[in-house]
């Protein structure tokens, strides 16, 4: 005797109406067993991976990836056999949501620097026996843990069945936590290869493809389009001598001992938070639907960061109380916890003024799209040396960098903004005087 059970999308967040489907890894006729990944959903906050709560044959699915279905509605259709406990089953989804969804995130400043507490000593356990056990069933399957010399790599059967379909190595692919699973695979394919899955014996002309823009790509789409067609941009950019700075820099990084490596942002965040207090208009957010600035004391500076999973913007807590080495660390720390996905909704949100910088392939000049609701962006460009002359007539090779702003018209005016520019660029063309009070 069969009966089917209908697994609706449950709540996977306080005041989330609707999430889209990023990803099946299952289909219709499918058999799966309980706790078998099915789908990976992603809302406003975060991508969470949804388990099978019952045993049976997949009879039926929401839709394809990239839709966006309701809280409460159908998500797949199992066929299971005999009776289910609908009570127990709705417990276990319960139990999965709260463990797969992250804490909102915070809106008061105090409580953002919380103490990080230690894991429990049974969730330890928890995890070094899920990861034996996934490391006894690999072996099990005939598939070896480790490829090529390479360190081990911890997957579960069906993952690596469709990585050896492939013709992935899975030594390659970065797992999001203890082990890989198929969010990370299609996150390789799609992006971390660096040049997309090719098979070995392909040539290089590739087919057309036409791929369909879900998850983080199309919510970094959505924001973009939203940010253009409601905020006036207008852009400003001005020449900036860095060679003293540059300089300082060099000195510093000679003595820093055992202190993180400094790039050119912490010396560029100090110079951006010491300018700022004369110019409340730029380290502000716009509410379009009250039709009020908010201009905020602390800066809570937005770092775009590139990762393979599309454009993230961290965000430093209160960087104006930073010195340089800690703004080194924390946007080493933040860097890396973009990239590896492992940072908290908070450390996501939040931020009221954004700086964005392409590193060596900083261009010219730029035009950086507000980080909405924000009403300004920061975007340093590279730094070249060139020859420039001097008041005596003298031909001396300094290093300059010009410098773009982006601002929300219907905030900033543009007098403002080069006022601001002007500012910064004082501050940064006489670094000494970032140390001064």
């Amino acid at each position: 005797m069969s009966s089917k059970y209908i697994f609706n999308l449950p709540d996977i967040g306080e005041g989330i109406a609707e999430a889209e489907i990023v990803a099946w890894h299952i289909a219709v006729g499918d058999v799966v067993d309980e706790d078998d990944q099915i789908a990976d959903v992603m809302t406003d906050k975060a991508t969470v991976e949804m388990e099978a709560p019952v045993s049976g044959k997949i009879v039926a699915l929401a839709g394809e990836a990239g839709d966006v279905i309701a809280i409460g509605s159908m998500l797949v259709e199992i066929e299971v056999e005999g009776d289910v406990d609908l009570e127990e089953v709705e417990v276990k989804v319960e139990e999965q949501v709260a463990d797969e969804t992250p804490q909102e995130a915070m809106t008061s400043d105090e409580g953002i620097e919380k103490e990080h507490k230690p894991e429990p000593l049974v969730e330890k356990v928890n995890l070094q026996k899920q990861s034996e056990e996934l490391a006894v069933e690999a072996s099990e399957s005939g598939v070896t843990t480790s490829d090529s010399g390479h360190s081990k790599v911890l997957a579960t059967p069906a993952v690596r069945k469709r990585a050896a379909d492939l013709g992935v190595d899975l030594s390659q692919v970065k797992a999001q936590g203890e082990h890989i699973r198929h969010s990370d695979l299609d996150a390789f394919l799609s992006y971390g290869s660096g040049q997309g899955y090719r098979p070995s014996n392909a040539s290089m002309k590739r087919n057309d493809e036409t791929i369909k823009v879900i998850g983080m790509r199309r919510k970094i789409a959505q924001n973009m389009a939203e940010s253009k067609r409601n905020i006036p941009h207008f852009s400003y950019v001005d020449e900036i001598d860095m060679t003293e700075l540059e300089d300082m820099r060099q000195d510093l990084n000679s003595n820093r001992g055992e202190r993180p490596k400094l790039t050119m942002l912490p010396l560029m965040i100090v110079a951006i938070c010491k300018s700022l207090p004369k110019f409340a208009m730029l380290n502000a957010t716009f509410d379009d639907e009250a039709g009020q600035v908010t201009r905020h004391g602390a800066v809570h500076l937005g770092m775009a960061t590139q990762t393979d999973q599309g454009l993230m913007v961290p965000v430093i807590r209160n960087a104006q109380d930073m010195n340089i080495w800690q703004l080194a660390a924390e946007i080493g720390r933040l860097a890396e916890g973009a990239r590896s996905g492992g940072l908290k909704p908070e450390e996501l949100s939040g931020s009221t003024l954004t700086l964005t910088s392409l590193g060596p392939l900083g261009g010219i000049a730029t035009t950086p799209v507000i980080n909405r609701p924000e009403v300004a962006i920061i975007g340093p460009n590279k730094i070249v040396e060139r020859p420039v002359f001097a008041e005596n007539g003298e031909i001396h090779a300094r290093k300059l960098m010009n410098l773009s702003i982006s601002c929300d018209h219907r905030v900033v005016d543009g007098y403002d903004a080069a006022s601001y520019v002007q500012a910064l660029k004082h501050l940064l063309e006489t670094p000494v005087l970032l140390f001064a009070d």
